[in-house]
């Protein structure tokens, strides 16, 4: 969870901020905040960085780092910027006016926003706020309109209409030729006093009249539209003492900017040394392994070499080596003379069968002796060779043995090292984030519990169709009503139901590819059915625009209620159905089928669309 919110936040700061200088400031405050704790020195800094509407996503992106314990008062102290469009109606013919000041136009390059409202007025008490800007008047949108074609469209009713949105910083730009600027609410000050130097009064300039002219201009008119550069002319109303004041402030500003950046670059130069030890760790690491496998593999080659030697010294000394021979048993066979046909003498014959036998037993004893002497000898040689071979074998295996055991050792040592670094590395990590960690991890496994509670349904992608070139056609946007035969279920608090506007747990690529959403800010949203859904989308995948685009949002419908979507937000699925490719009277009848069909609640993916004329960088 926590890479994940990492990643997420590394994907903003650099979609929206392109200076590299800014980004390295960012990272620096965020750093410096986790080892002082100390918010509204962040939030003051945040404030220089995110110096745009366009940066304002940036305070919701960094949130999730804060530790728990600092959320409330980060949310207090960071502006807040609605999507919802708030409509109002004054009377103009009100005695005391609308009670509103604006700024800003077409020729400035920017929207028109509320810049002063009077207390109690008109305007105060229907709610309308200073850094509010002004979308629609009388229903037509302001987008191109001209300061003084603003004033001209508001005196055509007698009842004013004007829907705002909050942002919570207002342009400042004295003139065509200046750069625009922003400050936020709390930074501006909207009241003339002392020493502003009046500019521009009903269009008339004030650089290079006369008093006597700029007093004719003054009264000239009931209502005046005044341009002033606040603080302009302060000095020459200013005492000595108020001088030293100034001073000695613009003095402390200065040194608290310089310890800034002190701080910032002792913090970029710890962080470069620690990198710098780390590489040569690693690298001497990888060095010592290295040398271990090659004194390794020298061990094993010399080893090698020894067993040769010792096989070939054998093999000259003894011969090759052979299979122990089996003893042979010697039997000799003993066959009587053969007896005469003829009768002789029975003396002669005994004593001449008596010398033959005694003969052929001697030449029996005589080759039994050399047989036996012979494989005594041989079994004695048989006998010293195994011996021979049985003392090398053993000799051999204890060699290797040992080798093994070295091995080992080497390898239980290697690892004991790299372990004991490892965790002296992460012990020392640990002891820095170990709250902030604890506290993050209990903020996840409460949203995690609470997204399991609900057990969303899961969307199934349908697979993406090929794109055809069509004839553009001009949308547009279409009204969705109820179906008469859809019964509107009870109203349930959406506290009971586990509401969340965002479903946080939702996976785009799930659904589509990298391509289809690359640049997109993907979010999946489940509204409740309750009356009517009073959505009007244009486009289509054969009109100039090429997508599904959210025209208008109309007040308390459910989309309205529910606050997730806005006007300009792209539609890619509902309940499932990929309308990427789709044209716009497709797109209608799955809305209505999805909303008039089965089901308490209607999944909606869309992709965010970015602020509009109020974002755009001068």
């Amino acid at each position: 969870m926590e890479r994940r919110v990492a990643r997420e936040f590394r994907h903003k700061v650099n979609l929206l901020i392109d200076n590299e200088a800014e980004k390295d400031y960012l990272y620096d405050v965020l750093r410096m905040y986790h080892q002082s704790m100390n918010l509204p020195v962040l939030v003051g800094d945040l404030k220089l960085v995110i110096n745009e509407p366009s940066r304002l996503p940036l305070f919701d992106a960094i949130r999730p780092l804060i530790p728990l314990k600092h959320q409330v008062e980060y949310d207090q102290l960071t502006p807040k910027r609605s999507r919802k469009l708030k409509e109002v109606r004054l009377d103009r013919l009100n005695p005391e006016g609308l009670g509103i000041s604006v700024r800003g136009g077409l020729e400035f390059g920017c929207g028109l926003f509320i810049s002063q409202l009077v207390k109690g007025g008109q305007a105060d008490n229907a709610g309308l706020q200073v850094g509010d800007e002004v979308v629609r008047i009388n229903g037509y949108s302001i987008s191109s309109c001209t300061h003084e074609e603003v004033i001209n469209l508001i005196r055509t009713k007698k009842i004013v209409s004007i829907k705002v949105r909050h942002v919570g910083m207002i342009p400042v730009k004295s003139s065509a030729d200046e750069p625009l600027k922003w400050q936020y609410v709390d930074q501006f000050v909207s009241e003339s006093g002392v020493g502003d130097q009046i500019v521009e009064v009903n269009g008339v300039d004030f650089s290079n009249v006369d008093h006597k002219e700029a007093v004719r201009v003054l009264k000239s008119s009931r209502t005046l539209t005044i341009s002033v550069v606040a603080g302009a002319g302060k000095e020459l109303f200013m005492t000595e003492e108020e001088r030293q004041r100034e001073a000695r402030l613009r003095e402390q500003e200065r040194q608290e900017l310089m310890h800034q950046k002190r701080l910032a670059l002792e913090t970029n130069k710890i962080i470069k040394e620690q990198q710098e030890k780390e590489r040569i760790r690693k690298l001497e690491i990888s060095q010592k392994a290295a040398e271990e496998e090659e004194r390794y593999r020298r061990e094993i080659e010399e080893i090698t070499a020894e067993e040769e030697k010792f096989k070939k010294e054998w093999e000259e000394d003894w011969g090759p080596k052979e299979p122990p021979k089996s003893l042979k048993t010697v039997t000799a066979e003993v066959h009587s003379a053969p007896r005469s046909k003829h009768k002789i003498d029975l003396k002669g014959v005994d004593q001449l069968e008596t010398d033959d036998l005694d003969e052929a037993m001697m030449k029996q004893n005589k080759q039994k002796g050399k047989e036996r002497k012979k494989s005594k000898s041989d079994s004695f040689c048989e006998q010293k060779k195994n011996k021979k071979e049985m003392e090398f074998e053993q000799k051999l295996a204890k060699e290797k043995e040992g080798m093994l055991e070295k091995e080992k050792q080497l390898k239980i040592n290697r690892l004991v090292q790299e372990v004991s670094e490892t965790e002296r590395e992460d012990l020392e990590e640990s002891e820095k984030v170990q709250h902030w960690v604890e506290r993050l991890c209990q903020t996840r496994l409460e949203q995690i519990s609470s997204v399991e509670n609900e057990s969303p349904e899961q969307l199934a992608p349908s697979p993406p169709t090929q794109r055809h070139p069509g004839v553009p056609i001009v949308s547009k946007p279409v009204m969705l009503q109820p179906d008469p035969n859809f019964i509107v279920r009870p109203t349930i608090k959406s506290e009971a139901l586990g509401f969340q506007k965002y479903v946080e747990d939702f996976d785009p690529y799930s659904m589509f590819t990298p391509e289809q959403i690359m640049g997109k800010d993907v979010r999946l949203l489940r509204i409740k059915k309750e009356g009517s859904l009073d959505l009007a989308v244009e486009g289509g995948i054969d009109s100039p625009i090429g997508k599904i685009v959210v025209s208008a949002i109309y007040e308390d419908g459910a989309a309205d209620k529910h606050g997730g979507i806005v006007k300009g937000d792209e539609i890619l699925a509902v309940n499932g159905k990929i309308l990427i490719d789709s044209k716009l009277a497709e797109a209608q009848a799955t809305l209505a089928k999805a909303w008039n069909v089965g089901g308490d609640w209607i999944d909606l993916v869309i992709a965010a669309s970015p602020p509009k004329e109020y974002d755009d960088e001068m």
